[in-house]
Formats: structure tokens, sequence, C-alpha cells
């Protein structure tokens, strides 16, 4: 909501909080096929886009999630070649995806064009892969797309959707799950944005559950800051085929590209779990 002293304001009724951005001006404003889409320019956090009324990204802080929902996720795998995003219409996850050498195709599969068309004009910086050979956009249903997908199809599916409402429910559900767990290779992982674990214990703890039920035995939550987001701490889960305990450390510290957050350090401390998070999960 925008009230009349210029500040956009996302309300969390049922955690009692509510996060501000003093804005400058709105740029656009549309209704797609699928969601309610608003651009502004904020006085100290550049562009900010809203989805249904609710912050997505923004020019300043976008990096913690984009970096944090990828990066784990490559250096854990032992050789990341094939990668689909699922979601992911700023394209920010794709530019981080695509640092990686060993990368030889990138699909993004999202089913609004119009963020993507968007996030072009209003955050380019987030943009400047979507030409790379090894990308490929597709504007269709990332669920369908799983489902129909061959066995040994992929390395790393990134889940990067908006809150389980609307498109994006279908992609917390078992059956997704065990879909993925079916197309992906032997060392195969899935990486999804798993909310806050100040906020959305019960949402977590049944994501894990799914992951679980599904053939994904090895689990593991990481941690990271992102003031946009409710609370201002979210999580990203990773549900592996194989073994999750180490990541190629040395690889991470002699990274061939530039990060803003992440590194070698950064990823070690993601994974110390709260001690309520060990309790609640039995860790």
């Amino acid at each position: 909501m925008l009230n009349p002293s210029q500040w956009f304001t996302e309300q969390v009724p049922e955690a009692g909080s509510a996060f501000s951005l003093k804005i400058k001006q709105k740029l656009h404003e549309e209704q797609s096929e699928f969601q309610h889409l608003e651009i502004y320019e904020t006085e100290t956090f550049g562009n900010l886009m809203v989805i249904d009324g609710c912050t997505m990204v923004s020019t300043r802080d976008n990096f913690f999630y984009h970096e944090m929902i990828s990066h784990p996720a490559l250096f854990t795998h032992p050789e990341p070649k094939r990668v689909w995003i699922i979601g992911g219409g700023d394209c920010g996850t794709l530019r981080e995806v695509l640092k990686h050498p060993s990368v030889e195709q990138a699909v993004q599969i999202d089913i609004d064009e119009r963020v993507t068309r968007l996030a072009e004009i209003y955050f380019p910086e987030l943009c400047e892969s979507n030409n790379d050979p090894r990308a490929d956009l597709k504007f269709i249903d990332g669920i369908k797309w799983v489902k129909d997908a061959e066995p040994n199809s992929v390395d790393i599916i990134i889940v990067d959707s908006t809150d389980p409402i609307g498109p994006a429910l279908g992609l917390f559900s078992e059956d997704f799950y065990r879909d993925c767990f079916a197309c992906l290779s032997e060392n195969g992982m899935v990486v999804q944005q798993s909310e806050s674990a100040l906020l959305h214990m019960k949402l977590i703890g049944e994501m894990r559950g799914a992951m679980s039920t599904s053939g994904f035995k090895n689990l593991q939550t990481l941690f990271f800051p992102q003031c946009l987001y409710p609370s201002g701490w979210w999580s990203a889960t990773i549900a592996g085929k194989g073994d999750l305990s180490q990541f190629r450390e040395q690889d991470c510290a002699n990274k061939p590209f530039d990060t803003t957050y992440y590194n070698a350090d950064i990823h070690k401390a993601a994974l110390a779990q709260p001690e309520f998070f060990k309790k609640a999960f039995n860790l």
C-alpha cells in the first residue's frame, strides 16, 4: 500500500509487523495475466518491484537473495552443468548461475513473461546474462515443465518463487518435489526459498517433510539477511539426492567471479542452525 506521505508499506498482519520504503515516484503499474505488478523508484533502495502487494526485489539489496539461493547449491554439487530456475523472472538468479564456468545450460522457466520484460527495463543489471548462449528463457508453467521432464535431465533445480499463494502454490507440494526427484541426476538437488524461520516455521516444517517423503534424505536449510522481506531474515532449503555435508570450499575460495555477499566463510556460517531450529526438527 502507498500512503499519503509516499511510503510503500508491506504489512504482515499475522506477525503484527510491517516494512516500509520511502518512495520518490511510481514508475509502472499493470495487471498481468497472472498477478499485479508495480515498480517504484525509492529514495534509498533504488528501484523496487512489488508483486500482488509484496516486495519482491530492490536494486540495493537483491544480492543477498540471488547469491544465496544459487551459489551454495552450485558449490555443493560436484560438477553442476545443467541448471533449471523455476520462477526467477527478474533474472538475478540466472545471472548468478551463469557466473559458474561449469554450467553448460541454464533454463529459466517463469509463467509470467511480464516480470522479465519489466526487469529488463527497470533492473537491467539483473538481466545482463539474458543473452548468454547458455541461457534459455521460457515463459511457461514450471510445474508442468518438471512433471514432463525426462529422468537425468538436470543437475540442480532452483525454485525462485514468490510466496506459496497463487501461481506459486504448487511449487511447495509433495507432488512437485517427487517430480523434481525423478528428473534430477545422480547427485542432483533442488533448492527453494523457504521464507523466514522467525515467522514461517510451520511452512518450513511442511516443506522439509514433503521433501523427505518425496525421496530426498539429505536436507540443509541456510539462513541469510534480507531486509526487504518480512522479519528481515530469510532462508533457503536444499534437498539433495547425494551428500550435502561438504561443499567445494577450495573452488569457492578461488571462484573466478565477483560476489557482493557470498564467500566460503558465509557459506559455512549460513549453515549454522539456531537452537530453536535444531529442536524443532531434531537436528
